[in-house]
C-alpha cells in the first residue's frame, strides 16, 4: 500500500518543511519593522535660539546647519520634528531634551508622536 506524501504544516512557519530531493528548510516567520515616533520640539518664548540649536547638535546628532535650520522652523513654525525613532530612543530623546532644558531654567518641551 502506497503511503501518502506529507502535507505541510502551513499553521506555523517555524516547522522544518521538506521540499523535493530530500532537502530540509526551516522557514523564517515575518519579522514586522517596530512602530516609528517623531520627537517634536515646541517653541517658546525664553528659550534662547543657541541653546535649542546646542541641544540639536547634541542630542539629535545634527550639524550647525541643520540644526540652525531646525531652530528656525521651531522658531517660526511653533514646532517641528527633531527626529524619528523606535519607541524606546524616541522616549529617551524627549528625556534627554527636558533634562537638559530644566538644568539651565528653560521651559523647552519636546513630545513623541507616531509617525
Amino acid at each position: 500500500m502506497a503511503q501518502k506524501p506529507k502535507q505541510p504544516d502551513v499553521g506555523n512557519p517555524t516547522i522544518v518543511r521538506e521540499r523535493e530531493g530530500g532537502l530540509a528548510v526551516k522557514e523564517q516567520p515575518r519579522v514586522e519593522r517596530p512602530p516609528r515616533f517623531k520627537v517634536m520640539l515646541y517653541n517658546d518664548d525664553y528659550t534662547p535660539m543657541e541653546f535649542v540649536v546646542s541641544l540639536l547638535e547634541r542630542v539629535f546628532t545634527k550639524g550647525p546647519a541643520e540644526a540652525t535650520q531646525l531652530m528656525l522652523q521651531i522658531h517660526r513654525g511653533g514646532m517641528a520634528v527633531a527626529g524619528v525613532y523606535v519607541l524606546e530612543i524616541a522616549e529617551t530623546k524627549v528625556t534627554s531634551v527636558h533634562r537638559m532644558a530644566e538644568e539651565r531654567g528653560y521651559p523647552l518641551r519636546a513630545g513623541a508622536e507616531p509617525e
